[in-house]
């Protein structure tokens, strides 16, 4: 039987520091904390930021057997996680200090199978559209030799400040 263990710093600390800071700001500062900056969810599911430019971030994911459903696979919320989280994460990067989201719609393809023999995987996030209430994303899945997984489409609801 596996183990595994893991930590993770006070989303409440993480929340109000990030609402001083603007998107972009508090992005790359995660990225620059390293291990002490990351989220909860990355911390269970063991994915890192790697990238992060405005309207654009990288995470990247070591893929293992804790991950895995009952039939030798990646569990596909795996994958869907990380689109989320790729796609909620570049439109952070273009909200104002004190700005929220929240995904409205996540709309996930499963292109190939991810089991730990693919490796480490990326998750990139790309803005396609920043309106002023909602914001559309794409995210893609790839694996060690650039191989596409999985891709998704994801749109936000945007919260100014004031709201």
């Amino acid at each position: 039987m596996g183990q595994r263990t893991y930590s993770w710093h006070d989303p409440a600390e993480l929340d109000k520091l990030g609402r001083g800071m603007d998107g972009l700001a508090f992005t790359r500062h995660l990225l620059a904390a390293g291990e002490d900056g990351r989220m909860p969810v990355a911390a269970t599911y063991g994915f890192r930021l790697a990238e992060v430019e405005p309207g654009r971030v990288v995470f990247v994911a070591d893929v293992g057997e804790h991950l895995y459903n009952p039939i030798g696979a990646v569990h596909g919320g795996f994958a869907a996680t990380l689109l989320d989280s790729a796609a909620g994460s570049a439109i952070h990067t273009t909200v104002p200090a004190g700005t929220s989201y929240t995904t409205l719609n996540l709309t996930v393809r499963y292109l190939r199978p991810i089991t730990a023999d693919v490796g480490p995987v990326r998750a990139i996030g790309i803005v396609l559209n920043r309106g002023r209430r909602t914001a559309l994303a794409r995210a893609e899945v790839r694996d060690k030799d650039d191989r596409l997984l999985a891709y998704a489409t994801s749109s936000c609801m945007v919260f100014p400040p004031d709201a």
